[in-house]
């Protein structure tokens, strides 16, 4: 079972990362940001795009091995998921975004999927 929660913590982040990397003015159309330039095309391809790959890599490694480095993976990536809701909290107040998507739906998101991969250690 911690396996398949795992991989399913991978699948995300290549979904994202995939995006990421083939259409970075898609992924940022949902949070409004419109990419005018190669920089900022370039910054998203690499914050959301390669990270998300290489973390989709790394859990699934962590998902084939039982050594110590997969719980380490998989405890990094709880961290980094976790970190990144908790910031998009203490955000709302001072940049009060508006509708449901894609803040709350993204903070939901990444502690259902931490959650998961905190259980699996």
């Amino acid at each position: 079972m911690s396996d398949i929660l795992i991989i399913t913590a991978a699948m995300f982040f290549l979904a994202m990362g995939s995006l990421g990397l083939l259409s970075p003015q898609r992924l940022g159309k949902p949070l409004g940001i419109v990419l005018t330039s190669g920089d900022a095309r370039t910054e998203v391809r690499a914050v959301y795009g390669g990270y998300g790959v290489v973390m989709a890599a790394l859990l699934t490694y962590a998902a084939l091995t039982d050594s110590a480095t997969g719980d380490g993976i998989t405890l990094t990536a709880a961290c980094a998921l976790t970190a990144m809701a908790v910031t998009r909290l203490l955000s709302y107040p001072v940049d009060r975004p508006q509708g449901i998507f894609p803040t709350w739906a993204a903070v939901g998101a990444e502690l259902v999927i931490a959650a998961a991969l905190a259980i699996t250690l």
